[in-house]
């Protein structure tokens, strides 16, 4: 909980505190001022109605379109010739820049397209496509259109995908033959024609961007060519206007879960998501119009939804889509030769990227290969931000690095660090304090508040600000019982942590990461601190297994940075020992295992909850958004070889 030496470097106080409390004091009046940043066709009549949805809607009766205050009003307000989106493949060695007026030219003649298909306002169309720019314009095509699109990340299983195509019932589906992984090419073609297979509801077409790495076949009378599509569009000198929607109308749905049952599709509507995102780029991430802005994610997640696509082309800033890793392509300097190259001032990432990058890179040398004079922020968000990598970051960059968080859910952070309106002392471990709009409470099982520094449930006093969920797809019911019945009156995060005396708010995992060792209840998050801070270990993971006397007991793994030349027998019983004397006894931490590395989701997301499977003896299912299955044979071989776990697969 130490307090960084990174200041708000005016000196000058910050302006949180009160614009926080006024946030939920006047959420009407806080709110209806922010709606001033969105160009509308009709303004709302108020910021908010109690009355309607499940718990409340946002800007009620106005009217709106989101590619229109993404793209049309920069071109007309005389933009249109600044840069709105850089493309860097370096899997493909290709770059491209598009102005603002190439990209909603791009736009016009897409939705044209979509229209020509039948797409209206209304209809939904799924993308499975990789990080390449005909998504991002098939994105606000959809958007400029009225249409719904739902994001499903490329390459994910076909049986996944045919859930979200059943839930969503699209329309038309937009692909693209492969995707380009550093060490392998992934065909999505043959993928969604297996979905396809086992969808009970069939789209009418498919559009198919053919890659020249892999090309795809296509099914006539239902599988069209996107680049034959759009050239006849062009040529033709076919375009589309902006369709008006209401605030209150839904952009996009985007699934969180789904490999067994009904999956849920998070609902986004159009008014609250560009207020709330205008918001946070101005003053949570203090990025001014015309600077270029870098989020290296993906857009099949909900942080490249927000913060590839949407907030920086609302904004009037310029976006980087990066079709690479952090380390792979080529080597750990990658994401400073992009930074460098195109002059970013902000980089937002997975603290999983730079774990990858410290592992490979520790000392930072190949950091100084490159340029980074217009560098100022790091934000780091989508998994705990562990202080050792916060500090390893602070020290190689000498910039403020601000972990932040949120979720799919709330479509932007929680609780951050504010950057544009006075930055806050760091403290390392925390995301800070809540943002405006949100009140964060930590209570316990009976959703009584608890006292500061006092571990507990973390939940959101209803309403949600804007932005946020305000149902799941067609699913009032489970909106209900999934985020709203556990503590009446608050939205439940399904996260646990505490806030300090100072109001900063810690998340130490999922509530089910937190494990019950003989009746205490302990952080897997707070032991995972103490194993990072280990100067041999790059990254690692806690997670509580069965045991018949205490219930549970942790199980900690560590991946090694590169060049250690110790024993992992003897880094091990360090680990143990570094537990006992930082946390105590109470924790029963005997067991640390090295491991050559962690499974991970594409996104770079541990996967905690299988590997306690494994660990538990349990059947358990391969994830569909694995990077690679193999690491989890790596995690049993390992587990059997210490004693733990039964011989299960996946299945």
């Amino acid at each position: 909980m130490t307090a960084s030496a990174f200041r708000r470097p005016s000196g000058e106080p910050s302006r949180y505190h009160d614009m926080h409390r006024r946030s939920l004091a006047d959420p009407q009046g806080f709110w209806s001022e922010a709606a001033e940043a969105v160009d509308w066709y009709q303004k709302p009549a108020k910021a908010f109605d109690p009355d309607l949805g499940v718990y409340g809607r946002w800007f009620v009766g106005g009217v709106c379109n989101t590619c229109y205050n993404a793209l049309d009003r920069h071109v007309v307000g005389g933009r249109g010739g600044q840069a709105a989106m850089i493309y860097d493949s370096p899997v493909t060695a290709t770059k491209k820049t598009f102005t603002y007026a190439e990209l909603l030219a791009e736009v016009k003649t897409f939705a044209a397209v979509l229209a020509e298909f039948g797409v209206e306002k209304g209809d939904r169309v799924i993308l499975y496509m990789p990080m390449v720019p005909e998504a991002v314009v098939a994105m606000l095509a959809c958007a400029r259109l009225g249409a719904v699109h739902s994001v499903v990340f490329g390459g994910f299983a076909a049986k996944e995908l045919a859930t979200r195509i059943d839930d969503a019932e699209p329309k038309l589906i937009l692909t693209a033959s492969c995707g380009i992984e550093a060490s392998r090419i992934v065909a999505y073609k043959p993928l969604l024609d297996e979905a396809l297979a086992l969808a009970r509801f069939k789209p009418d077409s498919c559009i198919v961007l053919q890659r020249p790495q892999k090309r795809a076949d296509l099914m006539p009378g239902r599988d069209y060519d996107w680049a034959s599509m759009r050239e006849a569009a062009r040529a033709g000198g076919k375009t589309a206007d902006c369709v008006r929607v209401a605030a209150t109308d839904p952009l996009y749905i985007l699934y969180t879960s789904g490999t067994t049952g009904r999956p849920k599709g998070v609902v986004r509507d159009n008014g609250g998501h560009m207020v709330a995102l205008i918001w946070s780029m101005r003053n949570l991430y203090g990025i001014a119009p015309g600077e270029v802005w870098w989020t290296a994610s993906d857009i099949g997640w909900v942080v490249g939804h927000s913060y590839i696509v949407y907030a920086p082309l609302l904004l009037g800033a310029t976006t980087i889509l990066y079709e690479g890793k952090p380390i792979g392509t080529p080597d750990a300097g990658a994401f400073w030769r992009v930074i460098s190259e195109h002059g970013a001032v902000a980089l937002f990432t997975a603290p999983t990227a730079f774990r990858a990058i410290k592992k490979e890179d520790p000392d930072g040398k190949l950091m100084a290969q490159y340029d980074l004079k217009n560098f100022r922020t790091l934000f780091l968000a989508g998994e705990r931000a562990d202080p050792d990598t916060i500090q390893w970051a602070e020290r190689l960059l000498n910039v403020p690095v601000i972990d932040h968080w949120w979720q799919t859910e709330t479509g932007w952070a929680i609780a951050g660090n504010p950057v544009g309106i006075g930055m806050l002392p760091v403290k390392h471990g925390s995301p800070t304090v809540p943002m405006p709009g949100y009140d964060v409470r930590i209570v316990d099982e009976a959703g009584k508040d608890v006292a500061p520094n006092r571990m507990g449930s973390i939940v959101i006093k209803l309403p949600l600000p804007p932005a946020c969920l305000p149902t799941l797809w067609r699913q009032d019911a489970r909106m209900r019982e999934s985020y709203l019945t556990e503590f009446p009156g608050f939205y439940k995060t399904a996260d646990a942590g505490f806030i300090d005396d100072d109001g900063y708010v810690y998340v130490m995992g999922r509530t089910d990461d937190i494990i019950n060792v003989a009746g205490h209840r302990l952080s897997t998050g707070g032991m995972e601190e103490v194993l990072a801070s280990h100067r041999d270990v790059a990254e690692c993971a806690v997670i509580g297994i069965h045991d018949d006397l205490k219930g549970e007991v942790p199980c900690g793994f560590i991946v090694l940075k590169s060049g250690v030349e110790r024993s992992p027998a003897e880094i091990e019983k360090e680990i143990v020992a570094l537990v006992r004397d930082k946390i105590g006894p109470v924790a029963a931490f005997k067991l640390a295992i090295t491991v050559a590395r962690l499974p991970k989701t594409r996104s770079g997301k541990i996967l905690r909850g299988t590997m306690k499977k494994i660990a538990d003896g349990e059947a358990w299912t391969m994830p569909a958004t694995i990077d690679d299955p193999m690491a989890l044979d790596e995690i049993r071989h390992e587990l059997e070889s210490h004693g733990v776990g039964a011989l299960q697969g996946a299945s």
